[in-house]
């Protein structure tokens, strides 16, 4: 691990980056110890309140933990999927909501990432899969729910479809399209959907996964797309000419 100071300020940043280079380096396996504050005190030339710092960047990140006793310190944390999934979904919907990202920009990137889980989720759904997805049909068709659970709902509706493909990569990288996108696009579609609609195409969508047709799944989810992006040109269409 070797440090380039640049200014005070950055020092405790540029050490976790150090230690972070030399975890996905290898050079600090999982479960490896870290050495002490004071050691890396020393190694790095600075302050121990500066590698405290440092150390509470890299636990943040969930790339460290630490253990308190005589056999107690820093250690190279293993960072599951399910861990990251929460980063992934705040960094998407930051980049979403701070930049200029056009509805249909994102609405084609969010169905495209999903339609790739198609195939898998066709061939390698189970009982469960179909089950949560078929629960949250029945929710969306109750009477009385509110546009708040039912967005919840088409979330977990989502959520269930790309976990069948049952490829831990895939989750994680679909957790921002589909837990960040998703509400957004729900945010703004919302006031035009007609809910049975919503529901027969996800009833379409799950009959072809439970069917096992990968081609029927992901025109289900091309429909449901179009769908969404009808949507949205109704609404944006009333907001153009109620600003007239």
């Amino acid at each position: 691990m070797k440090l380039t100071p640049r200014s005070t300020a950055d020092l405790s940043a540029q050490i976790a980056e150090a230690i972070r280079d030399a975890i996905i380096s290898g050079a600090l396996i999982v479960d490896q110890r870290l050495p002490s504050e004071a050691e890396m005190a020393e190694q790095f030339q600075v302050s121990r309140p500066t590698v405290r710092e440092a150390l509470k960047r890299l636990a943040a990140q969930s790339l460290i933990r630490t253990q308190r006793g005589a056999t107690g310190g820093a250690f190279v944390n293993r960072l599951s999927f399910e861990e990251a999934y929460a980063q992934q979904i705040t960094t998407s919907t930051l980049l979403l909501s701070m930049n200029a990202v056009s509805f249909d920009t994102a609405c084609e990137a969010r169905y495209a990432l999903e339609r790739a889980c198609a195939p898998l989720a066709a061939t390698r759904r189970t009982a469960d899969h179909l089950a949560t997805m078929r629960a949250e049909i029945f929710r969306q068709g109750q009477p009385g729910l509110s546009d708040e659970a039912f967005c919840a709902s088409d979330v977990t509706f989502h959520r269930a479809l790309v976990d069948a493909a049952d490829n831990p990569v895939l989750s994680y990288q679909l957790a921002g399209a589909v837990e960040a996108m998703q509400p957004l696009m729900n945010m703004i579609t919302f006031t035009a959907r007609d809910r049975a609609v919503i529901t027969a195409l996800h009833s379409n969508i799950v009959e072809a996964i439970e069917a096992g047709d990968p081609i029927a799944t992901a025109e289900g989810l091309t429909q449901l797309e179009s769908e969404t992006l009808k949507l949205s040109q109704t609404v944006f269409l009333k907001r153009a000419e109620q600003v007239k």
